[in-house]
């Protein structure tokens, strides 16, 4: 038998009142709408039940292509053979508004041919003499707990006559006779066919469906809920808990790195605890693009997640598209990152332990000049430029004084120890952990270390049946040590050991020179090392250049400081089946500051602190509070499933803090420094305690929110959210805002029609659309501003202090906005392989700056306005694997991201830059239209004049006069792109990007009997690195190795210049492609090897697990980039000064539970 062929086819909170008919209006219109789309659905389904009338015109047809041009215009489908339908005449047929059995009959007539009507939509079609048994059968369908399975795809093997299991997981199905075979088919489940014979006649089906490797029936946190994976229709990505298990990271930012499409995290330095650069499908906006955090409910925005504890993750969900992330309207634009913590389940109390120990080293070392090889150079340079030598013997100075050696720590040590209980009883659940993080920095270790103490305790308590209610709360304190300067070429341990000469020794030992200037001089202020000899004080290279070492020293005293207790209680009721009201209080209360301690010390002729020991504290705290209501009602009618959500948000955010400095300490180390001491108010007329505060910066929010989810059958998937923020950072005219988004999902391969084949075995199609907002532009910004500096006489003639309007307001200041469509789709194919694919176009307008206003406004300054736009196009690929074979377990998962931004609009301003280049006026990077964000801009070079006769040449064809008339052989060949005939500032260019357009990561793990090993990549691709490590206004300071290969004669070098004194040809000094190099990256960011020990070994000791592993973490690099690193965030995004770099570590854990 065969079927025929288918077709495939605080203001905001003054004004809470008056807006409250807005919130209404919208509610109103989304309960409108449910109730249409559910009638709608409800009358669609009905349809197939009743007799349905068809209209056709055929002309000379065969049969069976009358049959299909019936099932296109019915819900019937027809089941025969194909030679049954041949050698017959073809027909013409004319009816209009019949019915199915009439017009059949009619097609049929005199080809000794009969239809029998099996069910309600299929129609088999045989001849007079075959006799059609039709088998009624009844069943029910599983899963391997014994739990029924709703929305089971049940359908005839070869034929699409089939129906769907109930909420029991029952099904009901008339099948043409014994023979037929049952397919059973569900998300995330292997199918599985059953042929009728194998049971009785009047037998009950009971049937079991096995789980495949595939993660569509997990939960995904949504904002305000979850729902399962295989409905979801928005972007999404999620990292569990056992992906973060034993991965040696200090915050949870370094998590998601390679973890996540649509993710692009750098971080900002190599420094323990460092926080690094998020973005979330690229760039947002010009002010700020960092996505917004949410722990356990609550919106963390002071001081960051660094307080987390990556041991107490649960799940992290990144919602990357409008339609996931405007639940949170005005703080979504930048995407947002859901983070929730460890729940205790109930059973018997579980004691877990986790922990591990290692040692750091820098996983890269700058190949800088040597003492012999500096001086040679030095000697080139100064020749060059007309000078005698420098250095009368370069030979016999050696190799000199390797600095990076001197303040790179090869055994730091980093540990981490966590230890959790957990458990409960069908009422009351708990979780509690205790954990403590240490790491040592690798570079100028004393100075450099950072460490955390965190407690956590989760409980949920199940009163009765109607009332619930719980807790998730967090402490942390966190003590860091940073003092480095880091990716700064202004002084600092690694800038200076880049810059130093090599030949500076880094102790004195002569006595000689230790007793002559400046030794001598500067006898009490000169730092020594502990046998007392004074560093080494560098004449050759100065400014902000020291010794390394004795910098460190008077560093001992700095660290900072944080307490943070973050959590929230909650209380759900639930009057009724299916309506749930839960409220939740949720606050971070924030505590921090700083320790500095400033010896009396004499490092150089330009760096030095003669005035007397000082001792500097800070101090401050911050409150964010939210309480939020939700009131949401679930209910299922026959195949229709239907969520409802409603809700209320309001959050403050406030902060305060003081700082004070005590100056003249009678005390020279940080040891004995103390505020205790009493001391004069003034000393020669400056103040020995000043002192600053700050106190009440608020943000209020407030906010009304919905959310529509409704499903058909679990395959016709629809959600609708739309929020209403009020703001108090925006100007009184768009107190509030309205981000709505709407996103629609389609499986159809639960559909009958869906071929049977082994190849794709789930197949969802997603489709968003959607606007957010980004809020986070500052406070006050829109109102007028009063500057000082207006005086004038008045009375007697005395001069007056006055002040002035400034800028002036701005009552429609509001928030940016981000549009964003997305469409794609999840799919299971070969049952083994999970394949993610979205593409997206997200468009940004009103995002803030300052707007230039004519003289005669009465005004100097620049009001803000929402005037620029920008967009970010791209698309992202997940893929996963799982499979066992035999005893092996392999599992394999990767993902890839591109992205492409451009500025649309910067209103009246043609570009804004992004910081100079040293000693050069010109800036690095410029942000304009056309272009990415801070793209890199300078000169392009052309190569290196290798003769005279190739300077001489190089002409303005339109006078033929020189374009570079005082180069020299071995200087850059700058590049005339205004063709005006010399080279000026117009002759600068956009050269470069800063921002990956790729992003990648994967993991690869393997388990065999007791034995497991992982190993876990990312990188990133097509961006550029500006190197400006060297300090070019310190003609001396010393070179990398590339220098070696500098310019010497021609055919020497076509992209290493010469070295000359004073650099005429600006050949460094001016921001040029010289700079840049390919950032992009692959990185090995853990192997790890495992061995867990057998049950019956351990049950003996009580123990439920124990594992044993060794690690490897940033073992190797493979990058053309010739820097400490390619992975550089932070306010420089890609701009390398010095930055730290990533510590490369062997570590050895323990796992084990009790």
């Amino acid at each position: 038998m065969k079927k025929s062929p288918l077709p495939t086819s605080n203001h905001a909170l003054s004004d809470l009142e008056r807006q409250r008919h807005v919130f209404r209006k919208y509610f109103l219109h989304m309960k409108m709408t449910v109730l249409m789309v559910m009638l709608l659905a409800i009358q669609a389904s009905a349809r197939v039940y009743s007799q349905e009338m068809v209209s056709l015109h055929l002309q000379d047809v065969d049969i069976a292509r009358a049959l299909h041009l019936i099932e296109k215009k019915s819900s019937y489908r027809f089941l025969y053979n194909d030679a049954w339908l041949q050698n017959h005449p073809r027909v013409s047929l004319d009816v209009h508004q019949q019915s199915i059995t009439e017009v059949v009959s009619q097609l049929l007539a005199g080809t000794g041919l009969t239809y029998t009507l099996v069910g309600d939509r299929l129609i088999v079609i045989a001849p007079q003499d075959v006799n059609i048994q039709e088998v009624r059968l009844t069943g029910v369908v599983r899963d391997s707990q014994g739990q029924p399975l709703a929305g089971v795809t049940v359908k005839v093997k070869g034929t699409n006559v089939g129906t769907i299991t109930d909420e029991q997981g029952r099904f009901a199905l008339e099948v043409p006779n014994q023979q037929a075979v049952l397919v059973f088919s569900y998300v995330g489940y292997q199918p599985r066919e059953i042929p009728v014979s194998e049971y009785a006649a009047g037998q009950e089906l009971v049937v079991t469906l096995q789980q495949i490797a595939s993660n569509l029936n997990e939960l995904v946190v949504v904002g305000y809920g979850t729902q399962k994976k295989s409905v979801v229709t928005g972007a999404i990505s999620s990292v569990r808990s056992n992906e973060l298990q034993d991965m040696p990271m200090s915050r949870i930012e370094q998590s998601l790195q390679g973890r996540a499409s649509g993710l692009t995290i750098a971080a900002s330095s190599g420094q323990p605890g460092a926080p690094a650069t998020v973005r979330v499908r690229g760039t947002t906006s010009i002010n700020n693009s960092d996505p917004l955090y949410v722990v356990d409910g609550v919106p963390i925005d002071i001081g960051g997640i660094d307080y987390l504890n990556p041991n107490d993750i649960a799940s992290i969900e990144v919602l990357k598209d409008a339609a996931s992330a405007a639940i949170y309207g005005a703080r979504a634009a930048s995407g947002v990152i859901l983070i929730t913590t460890k729940k205790g389940a109930a059973g018997a109390m579980k004691v877990n332990y986790s922990g591990y120990y290692g040692t750091q080293s820098p996983a890269r070392k700058l190949h800088l000049l040597d003492a012999q090889e500096y001086a040679t150079l030095r000697n080139e340079s100064a020749l060059a430029a007309g000078k005698g030598l420098v250095f009368s013997d370069p030979a016999a100075l050696g190799k000199g004084t390797d600095w990076q050696s001197l303040i790179f720590n090869n055994h730091a040590k980093v540990q981490n120890h966590d230890l959790s209980i957990s458990g409960g009883n069908q009422k009351s659940t708990y979780y509690a952990s205790f954990d403590y993080y240490d790491q040592e920095g690798v570079v100028a270790t004393p100075i450099s270390e950072y460490k955390r103490f965190s407690v956590r305790f989760n409980s949920a308590h199940q009163i009765n049946a109607w009332l619930k209610f719980g807790n998730n709360l967090g402490y942390s304190y966190i003590k860091s040590k940073g003092s480095l300067n880091t990716n700064s070429e202004f002084g600092g341990p690694l800038s200076s050991a880049i810059n130093l000469d090599p030949i500076t020794p880094a102790v004195i030992t002569d006595p000689t020179v230790a007793n002559s200037p400046p030794y001598s001089t500067y006898a009490q202020q000169i730092i020594r090392d502990p046998l007392g000899r004074p560093y080494g004080i560098s004449s050759i290279v100065g400014q902000e250049m020291t010794n390394p070492l004795a910098y460190i020293q008077t560093q001992l005293g700095n660290y900072g400081w944080s307490h943070n207790i973050v959590g929230n209680v909650y209380a759900e009721i639930t009057p009724v089946e299916g309506l749930t009201f839960r409220t939740s209080i949720g606050a971070k209360q924030a505590f921090w500051g700083s320790q500095s301690f400033t010896p009396t010390f004499y490092l150089s002729p330009t760096v030095s602190h003669l005035g007397g020991p000082e001792l500097y504290r800070t101090q401050n705290q911050g409150l964010i509070w939210n309480w939020e209501n939700t009131l949401s009602y679930t209910r299922q009618i026959h195949q229709h499933h239907i969520t409802l959500l409603a809700g209320t948000s309001a959050q403050e955010n406030t902060a305060n803090g003081l700082g004070v400095t005590y100056k003249g300490l009678p005390v020279n180390n940080y040891q004995d420094a103390s505020m205790n001491f009493s001391l004069p108010e003034v000393t020669n007329g400056i103040a020995n305690r000043p002192g600053y505060g700050y106190e009440n910066q608020i943000y209020r929010l407030s906010s009304y929110f919905g959310r529509v989810v409704y499903d058909y059958a679990g395959r016709y998937l629809l959600t609708a959210i739309l929020r209403v923020d009020g703001s108090s950072r925006f100007g009184s005219n768009n107190k509030y805002g309205s981000f709505p988004s709407a996103s629609v999902g389609w499986i159809p391969s639960m559909e009958t029609f869906w071929p049977e084949n082994r190849i794709v075995n789930y197949l969802k199609i997603r489709g968003s659309y959607g606007i957010t907002g980004n809020d986070n532009i500052g406070d006050f910004q829109y109102v007028s501003t009063v500057s000082g500096g207006r005086n004038y006489p008045f009375g007697n003639d005395h001069i007056q202090v006055g002040y002035s309007p400034n800028a002036p307001a701005n009552p429609d200041l509001k928030w940016e906005q981000t549009s964003q469509l997305n469409i794609g789709f999840d799919a299971v194919v070969w049952t083994d392989f999970n394949v993610t694919f979205d593409w997206y176009v997200k468009k940004t307008t009103g995002m803030l700056l300052q707007i230039q206003i004519p003289g005669y406004v009465g005004a100097s300054g620049e009001p803000f306005g929402n005037v620029a736009s920008l967009k970010d196009n791209g698309f992202e690929l997940e893929l996963g694997y799982h499979k066992r074979i035999g005893q092996v377990e392999l599992q394999a998962n990767g993902n890839a991201s591109f992205v492409q931004n451009t500025i649309t609009n910067i209103g009246d301003n043609s570009f804004f830059t992004a910081g100079t280049f040293q000693a050069s006026a010109y800036e690095i990077a410029r942000t304009a239209v056309g272009h990415p964000i801070a793209s890199f801009y300078g000169f392009k070079i052309l190569g290196i004049f290798q003769t005279q006769a190739d300077v001489d040449n190089y002409v303005d064809p339109k006078t033929g006069g020189k374009i570079q008339p005082n180069a020299k052989p071995g200087d850059f060949k700058w590049a005339d792109l205004n063709h005006n005939g010399i080279i000026d500032d117009s002759d600068r260019t956009f050269i470069g990007n800063p921002t990956p357009d790729w992003t990648f990561g994967f993991t690869v793990s393997a388990k065999w009997k007791q034995f497991d090993i992982l190993v876990f990549g990312q990188g990133v691709a097509g961006n550029k690195i500006f190197q400006g490590l060297r300090r070019l206004d310190i003609p001396t300071a010393n070179w990398t190795k590339a220098a070696l290969g500098r310019w010497t004669g021609p055919g020497t070098s076509n992209s290493f210049p010469r070295l000359v004194d004073n650099d005429p040809n600006h050949n460094f000094t001016y921001p040029s492609t010289f700079y840049l190099s390919d950032g992009s990256y692959l990185r090995v960011k853990t192997i790890q090897v495992g061995y867990r020990l057998p049950s019956r070994l351990i049950s003996r000791w009580g123990m439920d697990h124990l594992r044993v592993y060794v690690g490897a973490n940033n073992l190797v690099t493979f990058t053309r980039y010739s820097g400490y690193d390619p992975e550089i965030g932070g306010s420089s995004y890609s701009i390398d000064r010095g930055v730290y770099p990533q510590a490369k570590s062997f570590v050895v854990g323990l796992d084990f539970g009790l």
